[in-house]
C-alpha cells in the first residue's frame, strides 16, 4: 500500500471516530462531558462510598440508632481523606435549613432525605441511606435500602423490585439513546410488578459539583429533558424512587423528608455511571 493510500485511509478513520471529549466540553443545557481521567477520579471518589456501604451492611441491624450511623460514616469519610456533601447542604428554597447529618436516612415510608436522628430501628424496618462525598475534588453518590432484620414479603418483594429498576435504567443507558428510554425502562419493569416511580425526584449529572445538568427523570414520559441524547462523557446518578402505592410524595414540616402520602413503603437504589462506547459503567461500586 502506498504512502498516501495509508495516509487517505488513516484520515477516514479519523473522521469516523468520535472525537475526543476535551475537558470542559459543555453540550446544550449545560451538560459537562467528562475525559477518561475525569471518569477514573470520579471512580476513585465512588470507590470509597461503595467501600461505606460495605461497612453500613454489618451495621444496620435492629437496634441500631440512626445518629450512630451517620457518626459513623462521618468518621469513616474523614478517615480516608475525603469531605462529606450533605451536611449543612441547602437546597430549594432559600428558606430550607441546612441539612443536618452525613447521610440520608429514610425509613419505611420515607421516600428519600430522612434526617438520621435518634431513632432507633427495629425489626422489620427497611431503610434507604444515601451518601454523598467530595475525594481530591471530585463528587460520588450512591444510596443503597436495607432490610432491617427480618422483614415481611411485601417489603422484600419491594427491595427487589427496586434493586432491579435501578439495573434496568442502567443497561439501557448507553450512547444515542435517550434520557427517556431510560427512564421507560425503570417505569415499565416497576409498574409490571404493580409499583409506582416517584416523578418529582431523580438522579442528575455528578462531577466537581453534586448537582450538574442534566437532571435524570426515571419515567418514559416524553419531554424536552426525556429527549436528550447520551454521549461519551456524560456521568450521572440513576436513582429510581419506588412506591408500593402510589407516586405522590409530601415533605414533612422538617424541610427535608419525603413521604408517601398513603403511609406505605418506599425503597430506593442508587448507582453513579460514566456513559462509554459499550454502554453505562457503574462507577459507584466495589
Amino acid at each position: 500500500m502506498s504512502r498516501d493510500r495509508l495516509r487517505r485511509g488513516l484520515a477516514l478513520l479519523e473522521r469516523r471516530r468520535p472525537p475526543r471529549v476535551r475537558a470542559g466540553q459543555r453540550l446544550p443545557g449545560g451538560i459537562l462531558l467528562k475525559t477518561p481521567e475525569e471518569i477514573a477520579m470520579l471512580r476513585e471518589s465512588g470507590r470509597l462510598v461503595a467501600q461505606l456501604f460495605e461497612l453500613l451492611g454489618q451495621a444496620v441491624r435492629p437496634g441500631a440508632v440512626l445518629r450512630d450511623l451517620d457518626r459513623m460514616v462521618e468518621e469513616e469519610i474523614r478517615s480516608r481523606g475525603a469531605l462529606t456533601l450533605y451536611k449543612g447542604y441547602r437546597g430549594q428554597p432559600p428558606t430550607q435549613p441546612p441539612f443536618p447529618g452525613v447521610i440520608c436516612a429514610s425509613v419505611n415510608e420515607e421516600i428519600c432525605h430522612g434526617i438520621p436522628d435518634g431513632r432507633r430501628l427495629e425489626e422489620g424496618d427497611i431503610v434507604g441511606i444515601d451518601i454523598g462525598l467530595r475525594h481530591q475534588g471530585w463528587c460520588g453518590d450512591a444510596c443503597v435500602t436495607y432490610a432491617v432484620g427480618q422483614v415481611s414479603a411485601e417489603a422484600a418483594r419491594l427491595l427487589q423490585v427496586a434493586e432491579e429498576c435501578l439495573w434496568k435504567g442502567i443497561a439501557a443507558a448507553r450512547p444515542g439513546r435517550s434520557l427517556r428510554e431510560l427512564g421507560a425502562a425503570i417505569q415499565e419493569h416497576a409498574e409490571t410488578h404493580g409499583y409506582s416511580v416517584v416523578t418529582a425526584w431523580g438522579g442528575h449529572g455528578l462531577g466537581r459539583s453534586l448537582h450538574e445538568p442534566p437532571s435524570v427523570p426515571h419515567t418514559g414520559e416524553d419531554s424536552n429533558l426525556g429527549r436528550i441524547q447520551l454521549r461519551e462523557g456524560m456521568v450521572f446518578t440513576i436513582e429510581p424512587m419506588i412506591n408500593a402505592g402510589s407516586p405522590d410524595c409530601e415533605m414533612l414540616p422538617d424541610g427535608w423528608t419525603v413521604v408517601t402520602p398513603d403511609g406505605r413503603l418506599s425503597a430506593q437504589f442508587e448507582h453513579t455511571v460514566a456513559i462509554t462506547a459499550d454502554g453505562a459503567q457503574v462507577l459507584s461500586a466495589l
